[in-house]
């Protein structure tokens, strides 16, 4: 099947990144009035979606290269192409990222009131930089957009955010930022040893030898733990959450946790293989205290936000332990469930803006008996937490039960002495967990008695936020009945991912002569 990029030479990904950014710079300099404003960017948003939607449309899911592929010269002087491309990992990334900033616009209509011209730019730039992030295949380019983002995500929780939003962006721009320092020396690093060439595909085929692989993999583990996040580097997500707007926390969780994983699938475990199964007992490790620890910290929290920014770490455990399980079914999981959980909690974030915009409060405590005022919202916000527990039928259920049958199936490893089977049941026990404080929230704020008189007088969901609501639930529903269509997508690529982190690219004498390297230096 001929992709619309070989029939048509159409730069397409190129037209997906930079569309919002020239509808935010339009805005800029010609859209006067907050409602002309507001219009002009969810004219931009929707279009730059129907934009992305031939990617899925006209996707080849036979093979696991790189398609709608352009490359440009950009720094001759240093070997630094503006490369683009897309495969069945990272091509639903690119429509989860445009789908959300639609949502999160429609979301912000009548809650922002104050410069709301500068937010929807900073929106719309924050869209450019996400998109490019899971379409770069350069990785000069990548870092670009990696730290790009940093700007108009400060912006978006600095300006628009509660009361401690200060603390909350530094403590979120210092951690990442810290990371990302790392990854930049890794990449130099990279550049030097594999022939002068930045092209995260050469990257992918140049051997690096096993003391190359260890240290540049502990960088880009920094990097790529803050963002997931993985304890203990995930302490600025609830306050960056309990700080942001609901847009921007449901974009936070949405997209911006899922570049921390992508991260491992794009890099760690096909550029650095050897090292990628050395640390296999280290991220179980973290993915399981994630997994459990997270977990039971979730429960006593008192705040809507911080509840489910805490579900969002115990849930992306999952993920991390599904990437580095090595098996078909494990690494599927992890994708299925970084992308049911860029519906499901951004949909939960969504919930809770709805009843702060009624109350301006979000202790759990305040509410009670919302049923009996609001039973649009009750069922809608039902759905949600029930896909939060992983409840069968709902897209939640698919990545986790995947995840769950790759970790007992997969092999032992020379580097994970304990077995999988005892880690996918250690795993499993976050079914639970996640099953007692999803479900404490909703029966201590939707259900019981109506006594409080501010809960009596909350209208329901009006027409706008149900109409947000509907893609997502469609969304959980269609992958958690039928999500064939989406493995489909990214089976040959993950198979081709797994080849990759499997198959060892140097001699096995060669490697534990290195290995005895390591544990000579205590590493």
């Amino acid at each position: 099947m001929e992709t619309l990029n070989n029939v048509m030479n159409f730069p397409i990904l190129s037209l997906s990144i930079f569309l919002p950014t020239l509808g935010a710079l339009f805005i800029w300099l010609f859209v006067r009035g907050d409602q002309a404003v507001r219009v002009s960017a969810l004219a931009v948003s929707v279009l730059t979606f129907l934009v992305t939607l031939p990617l899925a449309f006209n996707f080849d899911t036979s093979t696991h290269h790189m398609q709608f592929e352009e490359l440009h010269q950009w720094i001759p002087a240093f070997n630094i192409h503006y490369q683009l491309g897309v495969d069945g990992i990272s091509m639903p990334f690119v429509l989860l990222t445009s789908l959300l900033t639609v949502i999160c616009i429609v979301s912000a209509w009548q809650c922002i009131q104050e410069r709301v011209k500068e937010y929807m730019i900073a929106f719309l730039v924050l869209e450019t930089t996400l998109i490019g992030v899971f379409c770069a295949l350069d990785a000069v380019l990548f870092y670009f957009f990696w730290e790009a983002m940093l700007i108009p995500m400060y912006l978006i929780i600095g300006v628009w955010g509660g009361k401690n939003r200060v603390y909350a962006t530094l403590k979120f721009f210092l951690y990442t930022l810290a990371g990302s320092v790392l990854m930049l020396i890794a990449l130099l690093a990279m550049y030097f040893k594999a022939g002068h060439t930045f092209s995260i595909l050469a990257f992918m085929d140049y051997a690096f030898d096993f003391e190359w692989q260890f240290w540049i993999w502990i960088a880009f583990f920094v990097a790529f733990a803050v963002k997931v996040p993985m304890w203990p580097v995930h302490t600025w997500l609830p306050d960056a959450h309990t700080e942001a707007p609901t847009a921007g926390s449901v974009i936070l969780a949405g997209i911006l946790l899922k570049m921390g994983a992508y991260g491992f699938l794009r890099f760690s475990l096909p550029m650095l293989p050897d090292a990628s199964q050395y640390f296999v007992p280290f991220v179980v490790a973290l993915s399981l205290i994630a997994v459990i620890y997270i977990s039971l910290v979730a429960m006593m929290q008192t705040d809507m936000k911080r509840l489910i920014a805490y579900s969002s770490i115990a849930h992306m455990g999952f993920v991390t332990l599904g990437t580095f399980m090595f098996t078909q079914q494990a690494v599927e999981g992890a994708v299925i469930n970084m992308i049911s959980h860029g519906f499901v909690a951004a949909a939960l974030f969504l919930c809770v803006g709805v009843l702060y915009d009624r109350m301006h409060t979000r202790e759990i405590a305040a509410y009670g008996g919302v049923v009996n005022v609001m039973p649009v919202f009750a069922a809608v916000m039902m759905l949600f937490v029930m896909s939060n527990v992983a409840l069968p039928g709902t897209s939640s259920f698919i990545g986790e039960i995947m995840v769950l049958i790759g970790t007992f199936g997969a092999e032992p490893s020379a580097h994970l002495t304990l077995s999988t089977k005892w880690v996918a049941i250690a795993a499993a026990t976050s079914v639970v967990l996640s099953a007692c404080y999803s479900l404490w929230m909703y029966k201590r704020v939707v259900m019981g008695d109506l006594v409080k008189d501010e809960v009596k007088a909350m209208p329901d969901m009006n027409r706008r936020e149900f109409l947000f609501f509907l893609p997502l639930i469609a969304l959980v529903l269609w992958i958690g009945l039928y999500p064939q269509p989406v493995l489909e997508v990214m089976h040959a690529s993950v198979a081709h991912l797994i080849e990759q982190a499997t198959s060892s690219k140097l001699d096995e004498a060669a490697l534990l002569a290195a290995q005895h390297v390591a544990h000579a230096t205590g590493h």
